[in-house]
């Protein structure tokens, strides 16, 4: 599937949530929606993004809508993301079918490459208990992808990640979240 661009229309996702319930992109219209790929549910590197954007939270602004899609099971990772008091939605997309569709690419080579040139975030992963329980290559390769939706369901930006420790900077998604893009 192609990469998502500027002024496309919102991924048409509906998939479950670790609270229960479903999240459903068709009913946030109205919301300013960042949107974000990440790996499998013991991944470091995606464990230390959480980790980064919960502690920022409160900068974003309150109507702000964040998800973060993960390749896992509902159950797996609502087990993971206990570490976290994670303030936003969190869902599962076991069949890997939103990844595909939103053009979400793997690659050994890039994975291996987030990996080298991230080796303090790797350390202060492990030292906080997150650990790969996966050594499926085809789960490891999977690069992150973050997206930006505007209030009329249109992609403002999609940040395709050149590896795995590569995402949009924090302070441009609270930029964006209270409406400074």
């Amino acid at each position: 599937m192609p990469k998502l661009s500027a002024g496309d229309p919102a991924p048409n996702i509906r998939l479950p949530s670790i609270d229960g319930t479903t999240f459903d992109m068709n009913e946030m219209k109205g919301k300013k929606v960042i949107l974000t790929f990440f790996r499998f549910s013991s991944c470091p590197l995606c464990n230390m993004r959480i980790r980064r954007i919960t502690q920022r939270w409160n900068e974003f602004s309150d109507d702000a809508v964040m998800v973060g899609v993960f390749d896992a099971g509902v159950g797996e990772l609502k087990k993971r993301m206990k570490k976290h008091d994670v303030p936003f939605t969190i869902v599962a997309d076991e069949s890997y079918d939103q990844f595909e569709a939103n053009g979400v690419k793997k690659s050994f080579g890039k994975f291996m490459w987030g990996a080298a040139k991230s080796p303090l975030t790797l350390l202060q992963a492990t030292l906080r208990g997150y650990v790969p329980l996966t050594m499926s290559i085809s789960k490891l390769s999977t690069i992150p992808v973050d997206i930006l939706i505007d209030e009329d369901g249109k992609v403002v930006e999609a940040h395709y990640c050149k590896d795995t420790a590569d995402h949009l900077p924090l302070e441009k998604m609270i930029a964006f979240s209270h409406g400074q893009l």
